[in-house]
């Protein structure tokens, strides 16, 4: 008996993954359409959305959708993810061939405009990265002109020291000479007093 319970238990938990298996974030037309009140208009609405920003990062974040309320959620809040892979296969529901095409070239016609806004989003990338590298290359030019004028700067201020040092040790040379010059003249002085 509880090995027939415990297989119960299991094929439950397969059927309730099962059922729980449309990925809001990757689902076609169809297989949102499959979902219990959502019909074309919400469908389309949740596939716009979800090009317009990006994917869902709850299944809450659907409210945001028009037309998709708290009581649509509450209804297919058991059937949908944000992660994992579309498991359910979408209902065919067309009455003629012309419906089927009409969905088809729908759902190309979605597919061609998401990867000309991805295309469109990658160029955008490339642009931004070429001008941040030239801004960078810009920045790193004015940054060797700085350093360029402060060595110049300091070579200059270093060139007055100098010539400032040379010009002092002159002078002090040139102090030197007389101080020793009048020590001299002294020294003879008193040599010829004592004489």
């Amino acid at each position: 008996m509880k090995k027939i319970l415990s297989l119960l238990v299991v094929l439950a938990l397969f059927a309730l993954n099962a059922i729980a298996a449309v990925n809001i974030n990757t689902a076609n037309q169809a297989q949102l359409e499959s979902l219990n009140g959502i019909g074309p208009v919400k469908a389309k609405a949740i596939i716009d959305y979800r090009a317009k920003n990006g994917p869902f990062k709850t299944v809450e974040d659907l409210e945001k959708v028009d037309g998709i309320g708290p009581g649509t959620l509450d209804k297919i809040k058991a059937d949908i993810s944000v992660s994992g892979e579309t498991k359910v296969k979408a209902e065919t529901k067309p009455a003629d061939k012309k419906e089927s095409k009409e969905e088809s070239k729908a759902a190309k016609k979605d597919k061609k405009a998401d990867e000309k806004k991805s295309e469109k989003d990658e160029k955008k990338a490339a642009t931004d990265e070429k001008k941040s590298s030239k801004e960078g290359k810009k920045d790193t030019k004015e940054e060797a002109k700085a350093d360029k004028k402060d060595t110049k700067a300091d070579e200059k201020k270093s060139g007055k020291d100098e010539k400032k040092a040379a010009k002092d040790e002159k002078k002090s040379s040139k102090e030197d000479k007389k101080s020793d010059k009048k020590a001299d003249e002294k020294k003879a002085t008193n040599k010829e007093e004592k004489k």
